[in-house]
C-alpha cells in the first residue's frame, strides 16, 4: 500500500547513515545480509532503491523456511533470497552496473515494517581495471625489453673489447719474439763480419819499430 511504502521510505532515509558500502566489480557474485530482526516466523522482504528513489521489492518469504518470491523485474534467476534465525541472505549472479543501489531488508513486525541495516552495492566496470593492470604489464614487459636489449648489447661489447686486447696482446708478444731474434741474428752476422787485421811480415814490423825509434833519438 502507498502508506506502507511511505513508511519504508522513510525508515530507509534514516537508515542510510548506518549503511556501509560494498565494492564489486561486473561479472563477480556477492551476497548481501541483514541481521534478522524477527523473534518469530514473518515476512520478510528484500528492497532495493537506485538513485534516492522509492524502494522497489527484490523478493519475499515467510520465516526461515518459507518459499521465497520475487518481485516484478527480478523474476530472471539471478538473486537468490535465503534466512537462518540469525541472517538473511540476498545472492546476485553475475553483478552489472544496474544492480548498484542501496539494499536493504524490512521485516513486518506488529503491523509495520522494520528495517534492519543497509548495503550500498558500489558495481564499477572491470574493463577498466583489466586495461590499467594491462597497461602496467604492458610496461613492465617493454622495461624488461630494454633492459634485456641493453644487456645484451654490453655483453657483445665487453667480449669484443676483451677479444681485441687479447689480440693486441698477442701481436705486441709475437713482435717482441720476432724483434728478438732479428737482433740476434744481426749481432751475429756482424760477430762474423768483423775483418781480420792484416798480418805484415815480421820483417817489415821490426822495421818500422826501428825507425820510430831512430826517429825518437
Amino acid at each position: 500500500s502507498r502508506a506502507a511504502a511511505g513508511r519504508i521510505k522513510c525508515m530507509c532515509s534514516r537508515s542510510c547513515s548506518e549503511s556501509h558500502t560494498l565494492e564489486v566489480r561486473t561479472g563477480d557474485e556477492v551476497t548481501l545480509l541483514c541481521s534478522n530482526l524477527a523473534t518469530s516466523p514473518t515476512q520478510t522482504d528484500w528492497f532495493r532503491v537506485v538513485n534516492r528513489t522509492k524502494p522497489h521489492c527484490i523478493s519475499s518469504m515467510y520465516g526461515s523456511d518459507g518459499k521465497v518470491l520475487f518481485c516484478d523485474g527480478f523474476q530472471n534467476g539471478k538473486f537468490e533470497m535465503s534466512s537462518n534465525v540469525s541472517t538473511v541472505f540476498l545472492k546476485i549472479k553475475q553483478v552489472d552496473l544496474s544492480d548498484t543501489g542501496l539494499y536493504f531488508c524490512g521485516f513486518y513486525i506488529k503491523t509495520h515494517t522494520v528495517i534492519s541495516t543497509a548495503t550500498y552495492l558500489n558495481v564499477q566496470e572491470s574493463n577498466s581495471t583489466i586495461s590499467l593492470g594491462e597497461e602496467r604489464y604492458g610496461m613492465a614487459n617493454i622495461m624488461c625489453l630494454i633492459l634485456g636489449g641493453l644487456t645484451v648489447l654490453l655483453t657483445i661489447f665487453i667480449i669484443a673489447l676483451a677479444v681485441k686486447i687479447k689480440t693486441i696482446q698477442t701481436g705486441t708478444v709475437d713482435l717482441q719474439r720476432n724483434m728478438g731474434s732479428d737482433d740476434l741474428s744481426y749481432a751475429a752476422v756482424r760477430f762474423q763480419a768483423k775483418p781480420k787485421r792484416n798480418r805484415r811480415p815480421a820483417s817489415e814490423r821490426e822495421m818500422e819499430t826501428h825507425v820510430v825509434y831512430a826517429a825518437t833519438r
